[in-house]
């Protein structure tokens, strides 16, 4: 295969999972553009594990062993009959079942014996990998892509170390491959390869052993002289930490060998480090990349993928132990160290970590935590009389440990890494028990309660983690908070790339009817008049395209828009990995189904969705209302005025103008929703209420909340321009309520509450002039919150909370949190 380019892809089991997972790795591998590709498959998802069951089952002389074989002989038939034609299903029908016969011989001896031996389960477990190989070759060949498959343990001969590792004899698979390779008159363009097995070179059945597939994706790769490989998995890559504890962790688009080894070897999924020597030997990229979203480019592991940046990735190990041991014999003695891991050695335990201070008064190391016991009691028995004389004074042992390591070649001769480091941890309240960093500065470690790793892995990545810069640009909405935003961002774009190395690059701008795409819009403050010259008419699917660039890393839809259609594609834009920012709030006040789907999207796939102006414009209430929960804060309730224009309607509601007069003027400056009923029937605040108690945690829909109109039955239907021509016939129904208020020496406010009872009005209601709400600004919002903390003196969040320049000052605001969460150092 080697004059012509060629790639090793490798499937694992949840990528070959079922019929349909077949036909996807199938349009996989037949859009791919090399001229010759090897396929390295492991077997269907879960069968692996079920062939070792059956092993154990027949070691054990259960005869149950038999349901087992029957369960893989009926997974196997549905997948062929839903992919292969019916002659072709046969044959390989037959094939799969007289191998299951012959394992079930060996099970059958087994269980006579009532005892597996280690190469009846070598033998055994790789049957799956012979079985997909066949069935994923049958289906290419029968849609029209010919392909052949090559039975590992024919060509490739690996041997076990002394320790259990598989050794290759590579002259030896070299002549076989190309030996191989000859006999094939017409070789076709894939060969589907079968990961994990080899033999032995006795020619006895053997496998690779754990992560065996991507090992045999990477010896394949050198046998056939292959110039990248491929593994295919249902990750979209690398991440930067584990999205199920770093919720903002992100795809990394490429890392160095070294760095990719520490990662795994600190349990980030990525790819067993004796996957990598091989191709680390040859130079050969690897691509970690996701089945399930082939468009995304994955991961890419080389030797020249160098970052700008010191940090490349946090990683934890978990249930870990602690041992140290302290003594003045330690001092001075040669011979120490060897003594204590020379002890652990002959237990078969595994050091984790090492840490000593140049004193050598003590020495500490973390091991699995299932391992603390024999641990302690060996290093107890390897230094019985230092003990006894007083030599060593203590032997400790820490459990429920974990590990954190940050990892980075760009760390090394960085000045600050480490500080920056555990200042983090410090400001988060994390305590660090032992600190270990080699000298190639690529890898620092510490080792942490249990209790604090999350809080101290979010710590870290929060401080840390630095990502390219480069943030692509989609506004929906160009009206009164859009076109602010944009004119804000061309007022601030140029500081914010000299000061922070931050590129906010807009290129895409939205209204209800036409989009204007370019690569960069070279002046902000003309964009509407740009829109209009070389605008063309709307299309969404390709607007978002065209802001989801793959030559820039990260991309940002802006909804400055209130439109329910818009704010339903946000879960598809969330899943597709497009962060979304919005002031509009239709989206997480409708279904409790939809908002579950928004938050899930960005846990699962690591896109984040801000919206803190759906509330208070700039002002910080949902971050308020998170970290008094996130801090275990009980809030009791809620009570605000959450509508900037009747905030300032009331508050110029003295009967010096009419009500309607007064709406009409608030409408003009921009105060109001673009139909003022929104306002004044409650929906706004309603469903800022809704925001607020699912921020809390409750399951309340829009219909949940009590709301009383403040527009008239009457004109509740109609236009705009007929609704304000008609509301000053009402004027006077209002203005009786105002001065039935002024008689008790109170004012009118319309407010909103929610309690964790579950109850939640948007009402008009009279405070004295005493209370907080009377004393409001024009626009302000005012929140208090009641909480278990804040009970008897609620904590009061107030300040402007309508009009463009507020608002769009705090979508602004969440466009900088996104790019600092992306790594930006603001």
């Amino acid at each position: 295969m080697s004059p012509l380019r060629c790639v090793v892809h490798k499937f694992g089991g949840t990528s070959l999972a079922n019929a349909e997972c077949f036909r996807r790795v199938a349009e996989i591998v037949s859009a791919r553009p090399e001229q010759r590709r090897a396929v390295v498959v492991s077997a269907m998802g879960g069968v692996t594990n079920a062939l070792v069951r059956a092993v154990e089952l027949a070691g054990a002389g259960d005869a149950s062993y038999r349901d087992a074989l029957a369960e893989l002989s009926s997974k196997h038939d549905t997948a062929i009959g839903q992919l292969l034609p019916q002659d072709v299903a046969d044959a390989l029908r037959g094939r799969i079942e007289r191998d299951l016969a012959d394992v079930a011989d060996v099970l059958h001896a087994t269980t006579l014996l009532r005892r597996h031996s280690r190469d009846v389960l070598e033998l055994v477990s790789g049957y799956g990998e012979i079985w997909s190989a066949q069935v994923l070759a049958a289906h290419l060949s029968a849609s029209g892509q010919p392909a052949t498959w090559l039975n590992a343990r024919d060509v490739l001969v690996a041997d076990s170390d002394v320790a259990g590792v598989p050794e290759i004899d590579w002259n030896t698979s070299r002549d076989r491959v190309d030996r191989w390779l000859a006999r094939q008159h017409a070789l076709p363009r894939t060969i589907v390869v079968t990961g994990f097995v080899a033999s032995t070179p006795d020619g006895v059945a053997t496998t690779l052993g754990r992560n065996g597939s991507d090992f045999s994706a990477s010896i394949f790769a050198a046998l056939l002289d292959a110039e990248e490989i491929h593994i295919w998995t249902d990750v979209d890559g690398v991440m930067s930490a584990n999205p199920r504890l770093v919720p903002e962790a992100v795809t990394l688009d490429a890392m160095t060998y070294d760095e990719a080894m520490e990662l795994a070897y600190f349990g980030a999924k990525v790819i067993h480090p004796s996957t990598m020597a091989p191709a680390v030997e040859r130079g050969l990229p690897i691509f970690i990349r996701n089945t399930f979203r082939p468009e995304l480019s994955g991961t890419r592991i080389h030797s020249d993928a160098q970052s700008a940046f010191g940090v490349k990735g946090l990683a934890t190990v978990e249930s870990v132990a602690l041992l140290n041991l302290e003594g003045t014999g330690l001092i001075g003695v040669p011979g120490t160290a060897q003594r204590l891991f020379g002890a652990l050695r002959d237990e078969g335990i595994s050091v984790v970590m090492i840490s000593q201070g140049s004193s050598e008064h003590s020495i500490c190391f973390a091991i699995p935590g299932a391992h603390a016991v024999r641990a302690r009691e060996a290093v107890e028995r390897a230094f019985f009389a230092e003990r006894h004389h007083g030599q060593i004074q203590r032997v400790d042992v820490a459990t429920d440990c974990s590990i954190l390591a940050v990892v980075g070649d760009g760390m090394a001769g960085h000045p600050g890494v480490a500080a920056k480091f555990f200042s983090a941890l410090g400001k988060a309240g994390v305590n660090i028990r032992a600190i270990a960093q080699g000298s190639s500065e690529r890898n620092i470690s510490v080792v942490v309660d249990a209790a604090d790793t999350q809080r101290a892995l979010r710590a870290a990545h929060a401080a840390f983690y630095l990502s390219p810069q480069t943030l692509s640009i989609g506004l929906l909405g160009a009206g009164n908070v859009g076109s602010t935003l944009l004119r804000q961002l061309a007022s601030e774009s140029a500081r914010l790339r000299a000061e922070f190395d931050v590129d906010l690059r807009v290129r895409g701008i939205a209204t209800s009817k036409r989009m204007l795409l370019v690569e960069r819009l070279p002046d902000l403050t003309q964009s509407r008049e740009e829109l209009e010259r070389n605008g063309e008419p709307l299309d969404v699917d390709r607007f978002v395209a065209h802001v989801r660039a793959d030559h820039l890393p990260h991309s940002v839809l802006i909804d400055c828009t209130a439109s329910d259609d818009v704010a339903r594609l946000y879960g598809d834009w969330l899943e597709s990995g497009i962060h979304v920012i919005t002031p509009n709030k239709r989206a997480n006040t409708a279904s409790l189904d939809y908002y579950r789907r928004l938050r899930q999207a960005n846990r699962a796939v690591g896109a984040h969705y801000l919206y803190e102006t759906t509330v208070g414009a700039a002002l910080p209430i949902i971050q308020t209302l998170r970290d008094l929960v996130q801090t275990g804060d009980e809030v009791i309730e809620i009570e605000g005025i959450l509508s900037g224009t009747l905030s300032y309607l009331f508050n110029r509601f003295d009967g010096t103008q009419s009500f309607s007069a007064l709406v009409a003027q608030a409408r003009e400056l921009g105060y109001t929703e673009p139909d003022p009923r929104d306002d004044l029937s409650g929906t706004d605040v309603a469903r800022k209420m809704v925001i607020l108690a699912r921020e809390m945690g409750m399951t309340m829909e829009l219909a949940d909340v009590d709301v009383r109109s403040l527009v008239p039955e009457a004109l509740q239907s109609g236009s705009v321009a007929d609704f304000l021509a008609a509301l000053p016939n009402h004027d006077a129904d209002i203005d009786a309520l105002r001065r039935e208020a002024a008689t008790d020496g109170k004012v009118l406010r319309f407010v909103g509450s929610v309690s964790r009872d579950g109850r939640a009005s948007v009402r008009l209601r009279s405070y004295s002039q005493t209370h907080p709400f009377a004393r409001i600004q024009l626009t302000d919002n005012i929140v208090l919150f009641r909480t278990s903390r804040y009970h008897e003196n609620p904590l009061v969040v107030q300040g402007p909370g309508a009009g463009r320049e507020v608002t769009a000052a705090g979508v602004f605001a969440d466009l900088l949190r996104l790019a600092s969460y992306l790594g930006a150092p603001l």
